[in-house]
C-alpha cells in the first residue's frame, strides 16, 4: 500500500478522458519493468467488483448480459459512474480496490508504469487469446509497454472526413481536392467554400478539429508522440511540420481565433448541426458520428473520404477504451473471463442484435459496430450492415470501414495523459500564434520529460 501511495503522488492526478460507456473494467499488481506476470485462473466465483459502466447504452446493456451468461456462479456488481483519475487513485489507497475499470487507453500506461495495474499476459494466455489476432494490432499496441499487455481494449472508431456535398457542388470542388497530404489543392478548395458574414465565418471550407483530432494531424504527417519505449518526442520536427499545416489551414478561414468561436457555436448533435445548416463543407469525424447526422439524410447529401498522411495513403488512429484490473483487485480471476467475454464476438454480436431492434423500433440507418476486433467487425458488417437505400450514405459508411486497415496507435506511455494535455496546449498556442509550432511543442516536450523523468524515465 505504501507503494501505491507514492505512486499516486509521482502520477498526480491528471483527468481521464472516458469516450465510451459500453463497458467497463479495473487494475492489478506489476510495474511496467516487471517481467513477471500474475497468474489467472479460469474458473471464477465469488463477487465481480466492476467500476466505469456509466450510461451504458443497448450496446453495453447486451454485452454487460452476454458476459453475465458466461461467468455463472460469480455475482457481479457495477458501480455506474464515470472513470475519474483522482477517484481511482485514491480508492487505490484507501484500500476500496475495484476488480476491474473501464478507461481510455491512452492512459493505461500511465498506472502500467506506477504499478497500479497488473499485466494481463497471462491472462490472456489462460484462456488462450492472441491479443494481435483477437484485435487489431495498432489497438493492442496502445496498452502494450514494456513487453507486457496492461488492458483488454475494445472499440476502435476511425476518425475520416465527411464531406457536405450541397456546400462542395455550390462552390465547385470535387471529392479529390479534399486531399490532405497536398496543401497546395486542399487550400484552394477550403478558400472556395469559405464564406463570411461581415468579418464572422459562416461556412467553414474544411474543419479539421485541430485539438481533439490533434494526434490524428501528427502521426498523420509522419510525426511521433513516444519512441519505441514510451518516451516522449513532442518535439519531433515531424510534428512541427504537422501544426504548421493546421495553421495553414485555419489561417484560410478567419484564424484559429474566430474558427474556434464558430465551431463552438455548431449544433453538433441537433437538428441545425453544421452539415444541415451548411457551416461546412468538409469536417474530419470520428466513425461514429454518421449516426448523429444519419437522421437528416432528407436535408443533406453527405459522401466521405479518408484521412490522407504525408506519403498520400490513407491514414487513420485507433483510439478507444478498454478494461485494466487494478492491483490489490479481490478477484482478479472474474475480472479476467468477465473482460474477455465482454469483448468476444458473441458478445459483439448479441451488441449487433440489440442496435437492430433499437434501429427497427426508433428508425435510423445501420453503421455497423466497430469494436476493436477484426474478426466481430467482419461478421457484423456482412451480417447486418445492408444497403440503406442512400448511396451517399452508403459511401460513408463504406469509407470508415476502408480505414479500418490503414490504423496507427497513439503509443503506450508511463506519461500519456500528460502528452495529450500538452499536445493540446502546444496546439492551441501554436495556432492563435502565441508562440511558433517549434517552440509551443519543444515547451510541451519539456514538461512531459520532467514528469516523465520523475517516473525514473520508466
Amino acid at each position: 500500500m505504501k507503494k501505491i501511495r507514492k505512486s499516486m503522488v509521482a502520477m498526480g492526478t491528471v483527468p481521464l478522458l472516458v469516450l465510451l460507456a459500453a463497458c467497463s473494467t479495473g487494475g492489478a499488481s506489476g510495474k511496467a519493468s516487471s517481467s513477471a506476470a500474475p497468474s489467472f485462473g479460469t474458473s471464477p466465483s465469488g463477487t465481480l467488483n466492476a467500476w466505469a459502466f456509466d450510461n451504458a447504452d443497448d450496446v453495453g446493456k447486451a454485452r454487460i448480459d452476454y458476459a453475465a451468461s458466461q461467468l455463472s456462479g460469480v455475482t457481479i456488481k457495477l458501480d455506474a459512474t464515470a472513470f475519474d483519475a483522482q477517484k481511482f487513485t485514491t480508492r487505490l489507497a484507501s484500500g476500496d480496490v475495484p476488480d476491474v475499470v473501464q478507461m481510455d487507453r491512452r492512459y493505461v500506461g500511465t498506472y502500467a508504469a506506477q504499478g497500479l495495474i497488473m499485466p494481463l499476459d497471462q491472462c490472456f494466455a489462460a484462456y488462450q487469446v492472441n491479443p494481435d489476432k483477437a484485435w487489431y494490432p495498432y489497438v493492442v499496441d496502445d496498452v502494450r509497454l514494456k513487453g507486457h499487455v496492461w488492458a483488454v481494449p475494445q472499440f476502435y472508431q476511425p476518425p475520416a472526413i465527411i464531406l457536405n456535398k450541397t456546400v462542395m457542388d455550390a462552390a465547385g470542388v470535387s471529392n479529390d481536392q479534399i486531399d490532405t497530404s497536398k496543401l497546395d489543392t486542399l487550400i484552394p478548395a477550403i478558400q472556395k467554400m469559405y464564406k463570411t458574414n461581415g468579418d464572422v465565418p459562416a461556412t467553414l471550407g474544411f474543419d479539421p478539429q485541430p485539438t481533439g483530432q490533434a494526434p490524428l494531424w501528427v502521426l498523420g504527417m509522419g510525426g511521433k508522440l513516444t519512441d519505441a519505449d514510451g518516451k516522449p518526442t513532442l518535439d519531433d520536427a515531424a510534428n512541427v511540420k504537422a501544426l504548421d499545416d493546421l495553421k495553414k489551414i485555419l489561417d484560410a478561414q478567419g484564424g484559429y481565433a474566430k474558427y474556434k468561436s464558430f465551431a463552438d457555436a455548431f449544433d453538433f448533435f441537433g437538428a441545425k448541426n453544421q452539415f444541415v445548416s451548411k457551416q461546412v463543407g468538409a469536417q474530419v469525424d470520428a466513425q461514429w458520428y454518421p449516426n448523429v447526422l444519419s437522421p437528416y439524410l432528407n436535408q443533406v447529401t453527405l459522401q466521405a473520404v479518408p484521412f490522407k498522411g504525408a506519403d498520400g495513403q490513407p491514414f487513420t488512429v485507433a483510439g478507444g477504451t478498454s478494461f485494466v484490473i487494478p492491483t490489490g483487485a479481490k478477484n482478479p480471476d472474474a475480472a479476467c473471463k468477465w473482460a474477455l467475454q465482454l469483448t468476444t464476438t458473441k458478445a459483439w454480436i448479441a451488441a449487433e442484435e440489440a442496435r437492430v431492434k433499437t434501429l427497427a423500433a426508433k428508425g435510423g440507418i445501420n453503421t455497423g459496430l466497430f469494436t476493436g476486433s477484426p474478426e466481430a467487425d467482419q461478421q457484423i458488417r456482412s451480417q447486418y450492415v445492408k444497403p440503406s437505400g442512400n448511396k451517399d450514405f452508403d459511401q460513408v459508411i463504406q469509407t470508415y470501414y476502408d480505414v479500418l486497415a490503414h490504423g496507427k496507435s497513439f503509443g503506450a506511455s508511463p506519461v500519456g495523459q500528460q502528452i495529450a494535455t500538452e499536445l493540446s496546449n502546444a496546439v492551441t498556442a501554436a495556432l492563435l500564434g502565441n508562440k511558433t509550432s517549434k517552440n509551443a511543442l519543444a515547451d510541451a516536450q519539456q514538461t512531459v520529460m520532467q514528469a516523465y523523468n520523475n517516473l525514473g524515465g520508466k
